[in-house]
């Protein structure tokens, strides 16, 4: 099946430089204010981390200034997330959990604390930017099954992990190094350390490190 990704939500708001002061300073990644003339402007913003961006401004949306509601941030710690948010000048909600399961409208009473079984999913926190366009902090801790598509690359390794990676490469290096004409180890280093870093074996990797040799840079053998 293709990529389907949700890329952006439209914010409705009344003053865009207000708008775009307050999402600065919640330390949001700013990506861009883009203008057509005096009627058109929009303003991006991606949340830390998040594949979905924001965008508000001037010309792009109907709406009622503020009438957003349901914009949900999922977080590992509710708790750390409302102590980052506060001290950046967001008026967070103390930490709740609803009478009722989440996002039900007939039923969506808020009662203090974490939820009763801390279980991830529903314990919640809530903020509103300068229009009133209300978010909310759904902690998430552990994922049900099946909720996450599958990982097509690695994620990104730590520093020590990747010099322990580079020095398997090396050491896989060496006999082509002395079996094959002169060339550039980092063209051999590359498919190698993308292959390992997808999942293959060491062998599976050198395979592939040597294909890419003979096939692109054609280095022949000694």
């Amino acid at each position: 099946m293709m990529n389907m990704k949700l890329e952006v939500v439209i914010i409705p708001v009344s003053d865009v430089d207000r708008a775009k002061s307050f999402y600065e300073k919640l330390g949001w990644r700013f990506d861009g204010n883009f203008t057509s003339g005096d009627k058109l402007r929009v303003v991006q913003f991606t949340p830390p981390r998040s594949d979905a961006s924001i965008i508000f401004g001037k010309g792009i949306t109907s709406a009622e200034p503020g009438s957003a509601s349901g914009l949900v941030l999922a977080v590992d710690n509710v708790d750390a997330a409302r102590t980052e948010l506060t001290s950046r000048g967001a008026k967070v909600s103390e930490v709740f959990h609803y009478a009722g399961l989440p996002f039900n409208s007939a039923d969506n009473s808020r009662i203090p604390g974490h939820a009763p079984d801390g279980g991830s999913y529903f314990s919640f926190a809530s903020f509103e930017d300068p229009d009133g366009n209300r978010w909310l902090l759904q902690e998430i801790t552990t994922r049900f099954p099946d909720r996450e598509w599958e990982q097509k690359q690695a994620r990104p390794a730590d520093v020590a992990t990747i010099a322990q990676l580079l020095h398997e490469t090396s050491e896989h290096h060496d006999p082509y190094e002395k079996t094959h004409a002169e060339h550039h180890w980092w063209d051999w280093y590359a498919p190698y350390f993308s292959a390992r870093q997808n999942g293959q074996s060491s062998a599976e990797a050198t395979t592939a490190a040597d294909r890419y040799m003979d096939e692109v840079h054609h280095i022949p053998a000694r």
